[in-house]
């Protein structure tokens, strides 16, 4: 998961692009990087770390141009080092960079496909890198004199062919100008968005509308699944949708943790989601407990208090703050290791304590993914003085791993994998476990715009919209859990938390 955005302005945008990625940094905490067109000549600067530690004023400077791109990172895949950092750039043809928010499930394939018939190198082990890699060879081969939008859309189309997964980019297109597109199932999130100026029409492209609303962009619509939009230098937008057929279904996990509840993804209102997900949980308890003995209900902050509010509400109980959040920690499920996530949790949260003395309380999460963040909070809750600990999901149990972009890639590293609700209840040590229902939180979602017919619960109901090969999961867990990260960060001298 990452986030990106791209602007075409009529002054320099830098300032304008590392704004709008203040407002995306919950979704990637990892890296950050900016590339600006100005002429010929790409200008770009990336690195490890949030986007304030990463981009300076005197980098700023050196970003110049009216045209450009910028990028949080999440990794999932590859390294969580300054050499995947993006955006990534090819010099050939045309000079292009490109930032991704995703992940390819076919990224083997395509690396031995660039090498064996493609004739292009890879440096990195980044999926994004072989989709810049897959878009600039179909650019190539047409080798037109003029580069022209109709070029542009054919490259495209074919990268649709090719790229399996879920991936939202934007590249900057030397000579051209800027190019957004989004896979054919519309996993990942991706808005476009206008601004008038004295100047003339301003366009940005953005995996959330609240990047565009800091900067007074108004919100023009989705990107449609299947979509290509490419912007010229001059300020021209084109747009053209694949061929075929397009199943849309975006990932319902975006409107239950990542996205920001301000945001509006595929029309839909995060915050009125998450609302529509409390009244649906306090529904099922009082159906499986209706004299229940809760005395307060406690959300876990930040992106479970919305859903918390209303099922406070339809509960009739009292709802209090009993968490206080330290801002200067980040979200401790995108944190890169279990050792990182565990030493971060106390760090991140302090009880107050009069709120759970002598209390029956029940906490509400979004989710409850690994579990190491819920038995921590169970047990601070304790700590304080509850008498009972009721915790409730606002989400189903995340029982498979998610292979569009969302680090859980490791069924074993998922608490409610091969568990029954009862075990999960004993592992964490909760007096009582409640999750949503799929129905009820599919439902949810789909109330803000019924023409949505499906979305990706993967990791609910182990569905993938775009099929998996026989031996895939299997593969990626010994790429990407923990332990294999632990491993290549022990091998690349990375330090690891202590």
């Amino acid at each position: 998961m990452c986030g990106i955005v791209g602007i075409v302005g009529k002054s320099t945008v830098g300032p304008a692009i590392y704004y709008a990625l203040t407002m995306l940094q919950h979704r990637g905490q990892d890296a950050a990087g900016l590339a600006t067109l100005k002429g010929q000549q790409i200008h770009l600067h990336k690195g490890t770390g949030l986007l304030r530690d990463v981009v300076l004023p005197h980098h700023m400077a050196q970003l110049k141009g009216k045209v450009g791109i910028g990028h949080v990172r999440y990794p999932t895949a590859g390294l969580d080092d300054s050499s995947e950092a993006q955006p990534f750039y090819v010099n050939s043809p045309y000079g292009i960079a490109l930032g991704h928010n995703g992940n390819l499930i076919n990224t083997a394939e395509l690396s031995q496909e660039l090498f064996d018939s493609d004739r292009r190198h890879l440096n990195t082990r980044s999926d994004s890198e072989v989709l810049l890699n897959v878009l600039a060879h179909e650019l190539q081969v047409q080798n037109p004199v003029q580069l022209g939008p109709e070029h542009i859309f054919t490259a495209v189309d074919q990268v649709f062919r090719r790229c399996r997964g879920a991936f939202t980019a934007v590249a900057l297109i030397c000579g051209a100008g800027l190019l957004g597109f989004r896979d054919p199932n519309g996993i990942r999130p991706m808005v476009i968005g206008y601004r008038e100026t004295s100047k003339g029409t301003e366009y940005a492209l953005a995996s959330e509308n609240v990047a565009l609303d800091v900067l007074g962009f108004s919100l023009m619509r989705d990107v449609a699944p299947g979509e290509a939009v490419f912007i010229t230098l001059d300020g021209q937008m084109h747009s053209h949708r694949m061929s075929g057929s397009i199943t849309h279904a975006p990932c319902i996990f975006e409107y239950v943790y990542f996205a920001r509840p301000d945001s509006m993804l595929d029309d839909i209102s995060v915050y009125k989601a998450r609302l529509r997900m409390g009244q649906a949980l306090a529904r099922k308890i009082l159906r499986e407990r209706p004299d229940h003995d809760i005395d307060v209900v406690i959300p876990v902050p930040d992106t479970s208090r919305t859903a918390a509010l209303p099922l406070a509400y339809d509960l009739d109980v009292k709802y209090r703050e009993g968490f206080i959040k330290n801002r200067y920690i980040g979200r401790t499920f995108i944190m890169p290791g279990q050792q990182a996530r565990k030493k971060s949790v106390k760090q991140k949260l302090n009880a107050i304590a009069l709120e759970f003395r002598r209390k029956n309380v029940l906490i509400v999460d979004d989710s409850i993914v690994r579990g190491t963040t819920s038995k921590k909070i169970i047990q601070m809750a304790r700590e304080a003085g509850a008498n009972k600990v009721y915790f409730a999901s606002a989400s189903p149990p995340v029982r498979y791993p998610n292979i569009y972009g969302i680090d859980m890639p490791a069924p074993s590293e998922l608490i409610a994998s091969g568990r029954s609700i009862t075990e999960i209840e004993r592992e964490l040590g909760a007096d009582w476990l409640i999750y949503q229902d799929l129905p009820d939180l599919i439902e949810a979602c789909r109330e803000g715009n019924d023409r949505i017919a499906q979305f990706d619960t993967s990791c609910f109901s182990g569905e993938y919209v775009t099929g998996v090969k026989d031996g895939y999961l299997e593969k990626l867990e010994l790429q990407r859990s923990d332990s294999a990260k632990r491993k290549r960060r022990i091998e690349n001298g990375v330090k690891l938390a202590s």
